[in-house]
């Protein structure tokens, strides 16, 4: 039965660059797929791109398509990529440039278009799925609209001839879901399948997650190599069955734990998957260690896709202004409340005005709250954090500025000072009719 070779060159934006090339050099794979976009990424995308209307791609772009296109072109690997986020225009031209640069005559590029739906949203009024309220009451803070579309579009482009594929907001497993489509032919409407290619996409997406990344803890489940970890490739024969590997000499594993977590990740009802292409089914998947660094995975299945995609709402939801100071040897920790307790009051002598506040020892109570760690022994050092959320720049730079007066008026021995005041891009959904979702490709050459 024929089998398709394909590499997660990254998890996320900021991703390491050398594990992709180990796979283009070592892993005698057929497709590459960079998976770095997520809800807000996109949304900051989006706000470069009103800036500089030539940005809103991804800022490794250029780096990594430097790194991986002479490989790729060299062994015919094809390039699969969400790194065009808010621009996949712009990230096709730049990659023909570099193309051209590396003399890489010939290569085709496709953007893929379409999932900017913000015109739509402003349109008609639709419901936030989180929250019942609706888009217009957002008014003019509303960044972006971008829907989840499917693996049609990469398709398209793949039976066009393309090396590379760049798309903005599609669905993650439609990345590693639109090579089998292309390769194997299966057909748009076979649900079994494209549910088996979910469970491919959904397992792989988040590159070195699978390959003990996030499994890693010490003691507990133990992973070495970790410093040079190695991506996951996914040999998927024509029914769908799927073995994740990685290349031989590369750190981390592969092992069924690791798949199984991987597995779970982010799924809310596992029978139940929401897909633009299809609503997958992984309650049936079966997990089995067929060799070492090899892990065979069956029995994903899916049903009739909905009618409508998810549609990621980025907008301006408010500033955190916060400030971060610490406090070592003995007393420490006293030392530390007390300078939460000094900032508390300046807040208020200075009516700065907030609708969130937070004051915590980072290493005592940040994550868990002061009831968990009650009865933990003291530490030899901590660091006072304070945060705030507010409607105003002005107002979120002032909490700042007061956790730095500790230096001088508050504990003694404060020290690493440091404070800062941004906007936040927040994000919510919607579901839109997809009839009002059209993509459409651009094939670029160099």
């Amino acid at each position: 039965m024929r089998t398709i070779r394909i590499g997660a060159g990254a998890g996320y934006s900021g991703d390491r660059i050398e594990p992709a090339v180990e796979l283009a050099e070592k892993g005698d794979i057929d497709y590459l797929v960079f998976e770095c976009l997520a809800e807000r990424t996109i949304a900051l995308a989006q706000q470069a791109k009103m800036k500089n209307p030539a940005a809103g791609y991804d800022p490794l772009l250029a780096a990594r398509m430097t790194a991986v296109l002479p490989i790729c072109r060299a062994k015919g690997i094809k390039i699969v990529t969400n790194m065009g986020a808010a621009n996949p225009e712009a990230a096709a031209e730049k990659t023909v440039e570099i193309a051209r640069k590396l003399g890489l005559a010939g290569l085709k590029v496709a953007a893929v278009t379409g999932d900017d739906v913000v015109a739509a949203i402003r349109e008609t009024p639709r419901r936030l799925e989180e929250t019942g309220a609706s888009t217009t009451d957002l008014g003019n803070r509303l960044v972006s609209a971008n829907a989840y579309v499917g693996a049609a579009p990469i398709v398209e482009a793949l039976a066009k001839g393309a090396d590379v594929v760049i798309t903005g907001r599609a669905a993650d497993p439609a990345l590693f879901m639109a090579p089998l489509i292309r390769e194997f032919g299966w057909a748009m409407d076979d649900w079994d399948r494209l549910g088996k290619g979910t469970v491919v996409g959904h397992l792989l997406e988040c590159a070195g997650q699978v390959t003990g990344g996030y499994f890693a803890d010490p003691g507990v489940k133990d992973v070495g190599g970790l410093g040079r970890l190695g991506f996951p490739i996914g040999e998927v024969s024509e029914d769908g069955t799927l073995v994740v590997t990685k290349v031989g000499d590369s750190g981390g594993q592969v092992t069924s734990q690791t798949v199984k977590e991987q597995l779970l990740y982010e799924l809310h009802d596992p029978a139940t998957y929401f897909q633009p292409d299809v609503i997958a089914d992984f309650s049936q998947v079966e997990v089995a260690e067929i060799g070492p660094d090899r892990v065979r995975v069956t029995g994903g299945t899916g049903r009739a896709r909905s009618d409508t995609l998810k549609v990621s709402v980025g907008y301006i939801d408010s500033y955190i202004g916060e400030g971060q100071i610490s406090y070592a040897g003995p007393g420490a920790v006293a030392r530390g409340r007390l300078a939460l307790d000094i900032v508390r009051e300046r807040l208020a002598l200075m009516a700065v005005k907030t609708s969130e506040l937070r004051f915590d020892l980072i290493g005592i109570d940040a994550l868990h709250g002061a009831a968990r760690s009650a009865g933990a022994g003291e530490p030899w050092e901590v660091r006072a954090r304070i945060a705030g959320r507010t409607d105003t720049l002005a107002e979120a730079v002032r909490i700042g500025n007061e956790v730095e007066t500790l230096y001088t008026n508050g504990p003694a021995g404060g020290g690493g000072a440091v404070k800062s005041a941004r906007e936040i891009v927040a994000v919510q959904s919607v579901l839109l009719p997809r009839a009002l979702v059209g993509a459409s490709v651009r094939i670029l050459e160099a």
